[in-house]
């Protein structure tokens, strides 16, 4: 029988996703005959902007078996219950994104619809008060969620805020030392093989010709393989998602260790901060029509709340995506695919997906162009929901008081996330697959954060008395109040279990 299995993975480019991409193959294909070599090269730096991630990242550590403990010591990990939103609606105001929900159902209703019920009739309470993980970030408090599906404390996630690059150098030995081969070097010229025009070798300056059955693209935003070499083509959506550069610079940690990210609004976009134990990531992405890239610096550099211990690093990009992200014997992860802002800390979350869904579709020799196919479909579906989820922040926005803020308002979204809006303003459902990335209750955090609320709610919900209803709920937030506070300290829980050693 003619073995048609994939002999040779040669992985182009190295950073996070090429890591992530080499370690993850290295686990699934080894009791494969494929070899998997990774190319790259010190000369050429990596982006290293995705310090912050969403729960799924856990997934993808478990399936490795990487110990939890472990891997936040060598990568200066903090814990991460959602982002903070700092003047996004308007100027003074903040607001919650966590990964939780808002409490469980009643009578079968989501929560939101009784808690717009009982504003409806004058309670001004917040629908913040009844999360549990904006509660406890308010408080800087952390715990892990417990199994017992009875306790106030199992009904969240959470996620890590790490240094990129040591998580990429964490992977590289996990990878190593499963059979990965590392080559060092630049890549001077693509082979593409007669007749179909898949990619045959890449070329190093020195001369070195490295042959594969597939191609991984990790090169970046350069696109080496699936653009220059293959000119696959790219959907720009600078009309939806105008900011394109991006300034990122480390300072020094002070003050408490939050667990969270937090997005603060500016004059020309928005700037990030992100804790880690030994330092604080920080950066403004911004749109080049509205500053200079030294006025950005600047307004980053008087914003940090610790000394910078480097200048500001610049990045430009175009938000959008590969028109394929697989052709032929290539597939793209990381910002070979495409680049939506890390406002949403969506960056890792791609590769972990892209890497899975390669491994579920993995082909043979023969690349039936049907597993390209449902890959790409899928591919394009994730990103194109996760588009419109980072595009909902900017046109909910009221802000009006810089030209910037003027531009987004005056977006018109995609026609999926116009009928959504439209349908959450009139009744209150967000009606999503259960399949996407993000789910009811992180759209109503932007919802509501954005002060979006439905014109009407339920009419389930009226079938609970209202002073009954008012009871209750008054019980919920208190118990979740009570919840938080019983718990320790972000950084009590930090140094206690997982505490890294200094860099």
């Amino acid at each position: 029988m003619n073995d048609r299995r994939i002999r040779k993975v040669v992985i182009v480019g190295g950073g996070t996703a090429g890591w992530m991409t080499a370690a993850a193959l290295a686990r699934f294909l080894e009791h494969q005959p494929a070899a998997i070599e990774l190319v790259e090269s010190e000369a050429i730096g990596t982006v290293g902007v995705g310090e912050a991630t969403i729960p799924p990242i856990r997934n993808f550590n478990a399936v490795l078996g990487i110990d939890e403990i472990d891997f936040i010591k060598a990568t200066q990990a903090t814990f991460k219950l959602g982002i903070a939103f700092e003047d996004w609606r308007v100027q003074g105001s903040r607001w919650f994104h966590g990964f939780g929900d808002y409490g469980p159902k009643i009578d079968g209703v989501s929560p939101h619809h009784h808690w717009r019920r009982l504003r409806a009739a004058g309670d001004p309470t917040s629908h913040e008060a009844y999360s549990l993980t904006t509660q406890m970030a308010a408080l800087n408090r952390f715990r892990p969620p417990v199994p017992d599906p009875r306790s106030v404390y199992s009904n969240y996630a959470y996620a890590f805020q790490f240094d990129a690059g040591l998580y990429a150098r964490y992977l590289r030995g996990y990878a190593e030392a499963r059979g990965v081969t590392r080559t060092e070097g630049k890549i001077a010229k693509v082979e593409l093989r007669g007749g179909d025009g898949f990619v045959e070798a890449v070329v190093l300056e020195d001369g070195r010709r490295l042959e594969g059955d597939l191609f991984i693209d990790c090169s970046g935003f350069r696109g080496l393989l699936i653009e220059e070499a293959l000119g696959t083509g790219y959907e720009d959506w600078s009309h939806w998602l105008p900011v394109n550069r991006a300034l990122a610079v480390p300072s020094s940690r002070v003050g408490e260790l939050t667990p969270y990210t937090t997005a603060s609004a500016d004059a020309a976009g928005w700037r990030w901060r992100i804790p880690l134990q030994h330092r604080t990531g920080n950066g403004y992405v911004f749109c080049d029509a509205f500053t200079s890239e030294d006025e950005a610096a600047a307004t980053l550099l008087s914003k940090l709340d610790g000394k910078a211990l480097d200048t500001p690093r610049p990045l430009r990009f175009v938000t959008g995506r590969r028109r394929k992200i697989w052709n032929r014997n290539v597939v793209a992860v990381g910002l070979s695919s495409g680049f939506i802002e890390p406002l949403e800390s969506t960056s890792i979350h791609l590769i972990q997906n892209a890497i899975g869904r390669l491994i579920e579709h993995f082909p043979d020799r023969d690349f039936d162009p049907r597993r390209a196919e449902v890959f790409n479909a899928l591919s394009a579906a994730e990103i194109d929901h996760i588009r419109d989820f980072i595009v909902l922040h900017y046109v909910t926005a009221q802000r009006d008081d810089t030209p910037f803020w003027r531009h987004v308002r005056s977006i018109d979204p995609p026609d999926a996330l116009k009928e959504q809006l439209q349908r959450f303003r009139r009744t209150g459902e967000a009606l999503l697959k259960t399949d996407e990335s993000f789910l009811e209750p992180s759209w109503l955090a932007i919802y509501l954060g954005q002060d979006i609320v439905p014109e009407a709610h339920d009419p389930r919900a009226d079938a609970i008395s209202l002073a009954e209803l008012a009871d209750g709920m008054r019980r919920r937030r208190e118990a979740v109040r009570q919840a938080a506070e019983a718990l320790p300290s972000h950084a009590a829980f930090i140094d206690r279990f997982c505490r890294a050693p200094p860099p």
